[in-house]
């Protein structure tokens, strides 16, 4: 195989505005504690930490030709992510996302119709399969918001022999349920919303009720991200809990993907899956205490260390 796994999905720049004041200092004038720019998309995100965990890495996504695209690009190669399977467009732009962020590090976005264009992944399966995983960030998103994309490039994918990740995001545009794609959810190796999400989808409340129904569709392992709780994790065989570790969380972009970033590389590398969901979990927690989503990770010595502690 060419790659240790591929991810894609979604590339855009993340305008972070921290501590925003809601009083106004003037007719038209607010304050914020900072505002940054960085890159983000689920994608991206996931590529760039699974490269700083030593991995083979490829993107496959969608920019345009603009200065946001640019940035984004000479990102991902500064961090050592292949982007030979970066596809280019002249509209719509590349997306940026308003991200206003609390003090306890949780997030409300801010998305444009950009956010909604989809690239068609389906297009380059061959591109897709010259790898030991890939990873689809986010399933209900675009461009896997599509239920033809969605299951050519599972079936395919993992009829090649390919692992098969999947994150998921609640709709923004287009709906879809778990019915809409169940024919190719037992092709899915690993699927991990977040509670949020499983509940959304699954309509339970529970952890192990949400992990049972999507086990129900076929798929193999089901971790659901509980955030502050932890993570719950079940399969055919198997389930634990595992709980949240103790750190000050700054900023919760992109800690879902750093968490499946983190277990992907740790399945490909063959450790036991509950010692491959810690590893996630830690990669989370460190994405966490730091603004941006790919801002704290800085590599595989940095995370065990983390574990040893």
């Amino acid at each position: 195989m060419k790659y240790d796994m591929i991810c894609a999905g979604m590339a855009l720049i993340d305008s972070i505005i921290k501590g925003f004041d809601k009083n106004p200092v003037s007719a038209s004038g607010y304050r914020a504690q900072s505002g940054t720019l960085n890159i983000g998309g689920e994608a991206v995100n996931e590529a760039i930490t699974a490269a700083r965990l030593g991995m083979n890495c490829a993107i496959m996504c969608s920019l345009a030709n603009d200065s946001a695209g640019d940035m984004i690009k000479a990102c991902l190669e500064a961090n050592n992510v292949d982007t030979s399977l970066i596809l280019y467009r002249n509209e719509p732009p590349t997306p940026v996302t308003t991200m206003f962020v609390n003090d306890d590090g949780t997030r409300k976005s801010v998305t444009t119709k950009a956010h909604t264009f989809n690239f068609r992944p389906d297009e380059h399966i061959s591109d897709l399969t010259d790898t030991k995983a890939l990873l689809l960030g986010s399933l209900f998103r675009a461009p896997f918001d599509d239920p033809d994309i969605i299951n050519k490039v599972i079936k395919e994918a993992s009829g090649a022999g390919v692992l098969i990740f999947a994150d998921t995001k609640l709709p923004n545009f287009r709906k879809l349920t778990l019915d809409d794609i169940k024919d190719c959810l037992p092709y899915i190796d690993f699927i991990t919303p977040n509670e949020d999400e499983a509940g959304y989808y699954s309509g339970m409340t529970e952890p192990e009720k949400m992990a049972d129904v999507f086990l129900g569709y076929g798929i193999k392992n089901v971790i659901i991200k509980l955030g502050s709780k932890g993570c719950y994790f079940k399969n055919s065989e198997v389930a634990f809990h595992l709980d949240s570790f103790n750190i000050d969380a700054v900023d919760a972009t992109g800690a879902g993907d750093s968490f499946v970033a983190g277990l992907a590389s740790q399945i490909i590398n063959g450790s036991p899956v509950r010692e491959a969901v810690r590893f996630a979990n830690a990669c989370g927690a460190i994405c966490t205490t730091a603004v941006g989503a790919t801002t704290a990770i800085k590599d595989i010595y940095q995370i065990r260390e983390f574990l040893e502690r």
